[in-house]
């Protein structure tokens, strides 16, 4: 993969300049500059295009034009930057708990993160969480907790496998719970096809578009834009009243072109 992946078009696209490596250093540097200049967005769901996970089609979409993705493209896309580098990164399975009680059972794996292997142990490395982007790298150790420019998160131990959670306002809320065995590309293939065309997937019916940047994060769920503080404490709330403010939403914060007419676009999000 890493062998068709241009390098310098990525780290122009994401801001990064100066010599990268397979350290530490660079890999905080790449994840927090990624969540801020790609956003989460998932346009191509909520329209009915086709989710193409392939390198040729995720530099097209993400590096060379004006859009986002969701998790198995910011994340298949950082893993293949990571790897032109010279870092060693298996990909891994989440099973979503964000919006799921505390006693339900667990789901499919419909979320891809990161393993990236360090002289220091293994981390955890995600730029693709679209509820909560994650925008620090964390040691992938039971009891890890890392504290970055604006979240806190922890990982912790649940039914044999690890659980990442995020600080709250009202304490501790859980993301996804994962193990490690790595995944294939005909894993994602077969999440990312489960997630972009179900009927009850998230993305089918509702914009859900986040970036961090600036030390908040920046939210928009259907026509309803939030901004947040650290750790989720919430600094404004507003709704989007029509196109033309969808569209200026959409250029200004999250720099992104939609892939149809915006009056199509803020038809299909509801009132």
């Amino acid at each position: 993969m890493a062998d068709d992946f241009r390098l310098a078009n990525y780290l122009a696209r994401i801001g990064v300049r100066g010599p990268v490596a397979p350290d530490y250093a660079t890999l905080a540097a790449l994840q927090l500059a990624q969540v801020d200049a790609i956003p989460f967005e998932g346009l191509d769901p909520l329209l009915g295009r086709p989710v193409k996970l392939d390198l040729v089609s995720l530099q097209a979409k993400l590096v060379d034009g004006r859009r986002g993705g969701y998790c198995f493209e910011l994340n298949a896309l950082l893993m293949a930057a990571l790897e032109a580098i010279g870092f060693r990164v298996a990909g891994l399975g989440g099973r979503v708990r964000w919006m799921s009680p505390t006693e339900s059972p667990l789901g499919p794996r419909t979320h891809m993160a990161l393993k990236v292997d360090l002289p220091d142990g293994p981390y955890l490395v995600d730029a693709g969480f679209g509820a909560c982007l994650m925008d620090k790298p964390m040691p992938l150790t039971a009891g890890a907790e890392e504290s970055a420019a604006v979240g806190t998160y922890r990982l912790s131990e649940f039914d044999g496998m690890f659980l990442v959670s995020a600080r709250q306002p009202s304490g501790w809320r859980a993301m996804y719970a994962f193990n490690l065995e790595p995944q294939l590309p005909a894993d994602y293939a077969l999440a990312n096809y489960f997630t972009s065309t179900n009927p009850l997937a998230p993305f089918v019916n509702s914009l859900i578009m986040e970036r961090v940047s600036g030390g908040k994060r920046l939210k928009l769920l259907d026509r309803r834009f939030t901004v947040e503080g650290r750790d989720g404490e919430r600094v404004d709330e507003r709704t989007i009243a029509s196109a033309a403010e969808l569209q200026g939403v959409l250029d200004r914060t999250f720099n992104v072109a939609p892939p149809a007419p915006i009056d199509q676009l803020f038809a299909r999000i509801g009132g």
